[in-house]
């Protein structure tokens, strides 16, 4: 899909309201990556507390395929990336 610029708006204004467009998705991806952090980390305290495991390795295949279903490869990577975050290292 190609974006028509109106005829007063030059490409180094646009490009400008871009990036600062990026920047905020930016923002609102690392808030939103630190509150699933905690709440990834919070499961984890009450399944431990409770007696069972840390993690489920079913529910994170759940996670990965969700992810890579999305956004392909790479979102399995981030999807990977996003889990081990959460439950630090095993």
């Amino acid at each position: 899909m190609t974006t028509t610029l109106p005829a007063t708006t030059a490409p180094d204004e646009r490009i400008a309201e871009l990036r600062q467009e990026i920047d905020a998705c930016d923002a609102e991806l690392i808030r939103l990556v630190q509150r699933r952090l905690a709440v990834s980390r919070e499961i984890g305290a009450l399944r431990s507390a409770s007696g069972g495991t840390r993690l489920s390795l079913a529910r994170e295949q759940q996670v990965l395929a969700r992810f890579q279903a999305e956004l392909g490869q790479d979102g399995a990577t981030l999807g990977m990336m996003l889990l081990r975050q959460g439950r630090g290292r095993l």
